[in-house]
């Protein structure tokens, strides 16, 4: 059973990528941290062990947040483990990152691949942190993430941009409304990242990512690194007050 009074911090997504990196920061902060990973066990349970080489705890669950109907078993799991290791059933973060890329044209996306980036950047994040409420602690935070593409628009992202930008406003009412019991929501808002997202779309395809390293102010694409230390900022006592806000992370792009 773990007797340390560190802060514990759930990572939808925390297996690769930028929830990868969130999961090291809020490690390296001193935070106890859980993460999901959708399919591969192996590569999440690599991060595991990464964080716990940093003195705190952690585990991995699998979770496929598009699929609303299996919420309750995985905060079933959640509150066994939490019971387990902590002799409590909650936990203070959540960071909701868990999430694939659609690149479609307007007018060749299908209603299939529409209610696929609905039901997991939308309707998964908005059903997930609901039913995480019963779980969180007071004075606890959320973050969600967006994306750059809900504010500029580029060709290809018109379902992924707009439900990112469903996102933007679903965190103002979670802010205003769960601001009684002292929990921050803020929104973080990534540029383009070399990750393996989308199949690498950014990381592997030289034109790509010239092009958006031309555009963006600081030079360059975006990191995994850059990402990670801002979420374990807002979910820090440092960022107290700062609620109800989305938050740029891109180095300036337009």
């Amino acid at each position: 059973m773990t007797t340390n009074t560190n802060k514990i911090a759930l990572v939808t997504g925390g297996s690769r990528g930028l929830g990868r990196d969130m999961a090291l920061a809020l490690a390296t902060d001193g935070n106890d941290v859980i993460i999901t990973y959708n399919s591969n066990k192996e590569q999440a349970e690599a991060v595991v062990s990464l964080i716990k080489a940093k003195g705190v705890s952690a585990a991995a669950f699998q979770l496929d947040s598009s699929k609303t109907e299996s919420f309750d078993g995985f905060f079933q799991t959640l509150s066994d483990y939490l019971n387990a290791n902590y002799q409590a059933s909650k936990f203070d973060y959540l960071i909701n990152n868990g999430g694939t890329a659609l690149y479609a044209p307007f007018d060749k996306t299908t209603e299939d691949e529409f209610d696929r980036v609905i039901n997991i950047h939308f309707k998964g994040v908005f059903f997930l942190t609901q039913k995480a409420l019963p779980f969180l602690n007071d004075n606890g935070a959320i973050v969600n993430v967006s994306s750059g593409l809900a504010r500029f628009s580029l060709p290809g992202s018109s379902a992924y941009g707009a439900t990112k930008a469903a996102v933007d406003s679903l965190t103002r009412y979670m802010a205003k409304e769960l601001g009684s019991r002292g929990i921050r929501a803020n929104t973080i808002a990534p540029g383009a990242i070399e990750t393996d997202f989308g199949g690498g779309h950014v990381r592997d395809n030289k034109d790509i990512n010239q092009y958006i390293a031309k555009e963006t102010p600081l030079g360059r694409v975006g990191l995994p690194g850059d990402i990670g230390g801002v979420v374990a900022f807002l979910c820090s006592p440092r960022a107290g007050w700062i609620n109800a806000q989305r938050i740029e992370v891109s180095g300036g792009i337009y």
